[in-house]
């Protein structure tokens, strides 16, 4: 599958995936590699992702909770302070294998870590591969406030393989198809119309291309969000409210993303139809 290539990065699919991380690891020879994973991951995707790597290279994996609860500066903390034990240095680097929640954390624990060392994203849900995958946004939340505190910074590359989403759980997969949906309604309706004919997870992974090549072209005109990049955040202004109200409330059980902005785009599809007539 062609690679796509956004900004100063390149997001590579399946076998050509593992080729590419091979190659750079060969040609940088990173003082230490360093892989980020939540226990999910660690159990379920490391093995598979460590069996694809050729070399002889000084591995230290670290572990977080998984969760967007876990989302936080105290976690980074934990992250900056497991580097700086196991003796990472500017030399090396950080893969962050696991879902929007790690790479968004991962990114911006190695953006800060001794002002900034490389880093290369593995996302392993849908929601991640399609929306994580691009724009180079990292960083974390603020008490239940999404996203308050982070960096806009790009990636080594990142490498999608499908494969790491037959350990989803159904729950997860509509959490990420949601995105795609947005997709699809913010920028091209001949994808809406087929992705509304998908029914199963084998389905949405063809579908996955599409997704990235749609905020990659967007993201490629608006780098910073100051203009047209503003689209991509179609029901998330709600989304994100709902998301940090289930997230600060103990009684309730905590929305996934992917849930929250559907909720999100529904109400503000009938805000947009009330006030404007859309």
């Amino acid at each position: 599958m062609e690679s796509i290539i956004s900004d100063s990065y390149a997001v590579h699919f399946n076998e050509n995936a593992f080729n590419s991380l091979n190659a750079h690891l060969a040609k940088k020879a990173y003082s230490i590699v360093f892989i980020l994973v939540d226990e999910n991951t660690h159990e379920l995707c490391l093995p598979q992702f460590m069996a694809e790597i050729n070399g002889d290279y000084q591995f230290e994996i670290i572990e977080i909770e998984s969760g967007e609860v876990n989302k936080n500066i105290e976690t980074c903390v934990g992250v900056w302070e497991a580097l700086s034990e196991l003796g990472a240095d500017r030399k090396s680097i950080l893969i962050n294998l696991g879902g929007g929640v790690l790479t968004d954390l991962g990114g911006f624990v190695a953006s800060t870590f001794k002002r900034g060392i490389d880093f290369i994203n593995v996302p392993t849900t849908l929601l991640s591969m399609v929306d994580a995958s691009v724009g180079g946004k990292t960083g974390v939340d603020l008490g239940s406030l999404k996203n308050q505190i982070g960096v806009i910074n790009q990636p080594i590359m990142v490498l999608v393989e499908p494969d790491f989403l037959d350990s989803l759980d159904n729950r997860q997969v509509r959490s990420g198809f949601a995105e795609m949906l947005k997709h699809g309604l913010i920028q091209d309706k001949l994808y809406w119309e087929a992705l509304k004919q998908a029914e199963s997870l084998e389905d949405m992974k063809k579908y996955i291309l599409s997704s990235i090549k749609i905020k990659n072209n967007v993201v490629l005109q608006d780098p910073t969000e100051q203009n047209i990049r503003k689209i991509l955040n179609y029901g998330h202004t709600l989304g994100h409210a709902i998301e940090s109200y289930f997230l600060e409330n103990d009684s309730k059980e905590t929305l996934l993303h992917g849930e929250a902005i559907a909720i999100g785009m529904i109400l503000e599809g009938y805000l947009s139809n009330k006030l404007t007539n859309l």
